[in-house]
């Protein structure tokens, strides 16, 4: 990738993006929250972003073995909380009385795992925007799509402002479309493949969310000539971040919530 913007100066202004006047999301999203230096996928992640002056969040949605929404990322418990084995064979209530923080410090010792009805009343309370990547447990892909996307249209119901759900996996957004139409969607995209773009169309989606490497100036081109918006994950390097919004990227997933101003880059 080449690298021609100067990575000495920090978030500039750029002109507003081309894509469908129904994309959901500003320019600056946080990853997971503020998921490196607070406890990812928690409502203490989301707080430390929000103090930053992010207003959009990044977050990975499964679902428990009774069908509760809850974020979480992995396929197992044991990384980031005081539990272990499959997330999705265990109740929400069981779930609810995991230690999700003490992994990450002290500090956030006794955090615990955020309930989608949780994170929906931060996100509404305080007019923030919201991706939600469906992240289903292997096997569970169009049941996590349907669920999610009926949990989003009934919290949100009011709302002007819905969630943009996400996900890597074709199944679990067809899905979502077939329970919640009226939701905007993104194919997540981590290896170059020829149908991806045509997947996302098929799938109707309104954006196209890449691993940073694999965004140019000509997949934001072709992404926009369908009429659909451009974002990247995780981009944390100012050098590659610079170089990504002079191709014209709608949208940046990163961790370094405290040295990117979403503020100069409001949208």
């Amino acid at each position: 990738m080449p690298m021609s913007a100067d990575p000495s100066t920090r978030a500039v202004r750029v002109a507003p993006p081309s894509g469908p006047d129904d994309w959901p999301m500003p320019l600056w999203i946080a990853h997971r929250g503020a998921g490196k230096l607070a406890p990812e996928n928690t409502l203490a992640a989301f707080r430390l972003g929000a103090q930053f002056g992010f207003r959009a969040f990044e977050c990975d949605v499964k679902l428990s073995a009774d069908g509760e929404c809850f974020l979480m990322h992995d396929d197992t418990l044991d990384r980031c909380t005081s539990g272990s084995g499959n997330p999705a064979l265990q109740t929400w209530s069981a779930l609810s009385q995991l230690d999700a923080g003490a992994w990450h410090s002290r500090l956030f010792a006794g955090e615990p795992l955020a309930h989608l009805g949780a994170v929906a009343r931060f996100v509404i309370r305080n007019k923030l925007a919201l991706n939600l990547e469906i992240k289903p447990t292997p096997g569970t892909e169009t049941l996590t799509g349907q669920t999610v996307a009926q949990q989003v249209r009934r919290l949100w119901a009011g709302v002007e402002r819905k969630p943009l759900l996400s996900s890597f996996k074709p199944e679990a957004l067809a899905a979502a479309r077939e329970a919640a139409p009226e939701l905007p969607r993104a194919l997540l995209v981590d290896q170059a493949r020829q149908s991806w773009l045509a997947e996302a169309r098929e799938l109707g989606c309104i954006g196209v969310i890449t691993h940073y490497s694999l965004m140019d100036a000509g997949a934001v081109q072709q992404i926009h000539a369908l009429g659909m918006r451009a974002a990247v994950y995780t981009a944390n390097d100012e050098a590659v971040v610079h170089w990504l919004l002079a191709n014209g990227v709608d949208g940046v997933i990163t961790d370094a919530v405290d040295r990117f101003s979403p503020v100069s880059c409001a949208s």
